[in-house]
């Protein structure tokens, strides 16, 4: 059976989109498949309600063709936040970038218009599609920090094909945020019987605490609070097969979509 080798980094981004594009030839490491950034990698989200508009790039701007360079010298697939020019130009996608083995992308559909803060105001939605890609054999559905709490749309990637959930983000740090996160990441991946991989930006902003879940709700790995740090996993088919022929949750659903 296939197995992807993945990395996870958990990093804080900058400010200033040339420096953060400059640091991806340290961040993204050899020997692996897939690596994921987090989100808003390209230029972090800045002080609550900044207006990040003059920010945005197209999905072949800079930053694209900065990840398009560095998935090809490293002969991975990587995958990492950005602003994105929209229809409206005083309010972007936040777009989560895929280059290397394939090229595709994800904006954002759940706002985080929750715990006091108004996503919405700077930025636009996605459209209700969900968004996967093969990597090494693999089917990877992509979501982005605030759809993690939305088990509606996990389970529509898994309905289109997923058996892993990639998850970069940028977890507000708060009263329970550490717990959210966690217990949320796991449901995802214990429901689903899939893997989740989640990376997010460190403290003190965010909650950093990246990890790695598998089909069986068990965490192959985890970041703390440290600033920087590379969870390293490798993902085996049969550990899905496994998990699913064990424990046929999805097979045995009596309410689908319509």
């Amino acid at each position: 059976m296939s197995t992807l080798r993945v990395a996870l980094v958990q990093t804080a981004a900058g400010l200033d989109p040339a420096q953060n594009r400059a640091r991806l030839a340290d961040l993204v490491p050899a020997d692996t498949d897939l690596v994921v950034l987090p989100e808003a990698f390209a230029r972090d989200f800045g002080t609550p309600g900044e207006d990040v508009s003059g920010y945005a790039e197209t999905v072949d701007g800079p930053f694209g063709r900065a990840l398009s360079q560095v998935a090809a010298e490293r002969d991975t697939t990587v995958i990492a936040g950005m602003f994105e020019r929209s229809t409206d130009p005083a309010r972007p996608h936040n777009t989560l970038l895929v280059r290397g083995a394939v090229e595709t992308s994800y904006r954002k559909i759940h706002l985080y218009d929750s715990f006091g803060y108004r996503e919405s105001d700077r930025l636009t939605g996605g459209p209700l599609q969900p968004v996967v890609c093969e990597v090494g054999g693999f089917r990877i559905g992509l979501m982005t920090c605030y759809d993690l709490r939305f088990p509606e749309l996990a389970r529509a990637l898994v309905d289109a094909g997923a058996e892993v959930l990639v998850v970069p983000a940028a977890w507000v740090a708060g009263e329970r945020k550490v717990d959210h996160w966690r217990t949320l990441v796991r449901a995802r991946a214990i429901e689903n019987t899939v893997w989740v991989l989640a990376a997010g930006q460190p403290p003190p902003r965010y909650t950093g605490h990246s990890l790695a879940v598998d089909p069986w709700g068990d965490v192959l790995a985890e970041a703390g609070d440290e600033a920087d740090a590379v969870l390293r996993i490798t993902l085996d088919a049969s550990e899905l097969t496994r998990a699913r022929e064990t424990n046929p949750s999805l097979a045995n659903r009596r309410f689908t979509a319509p």
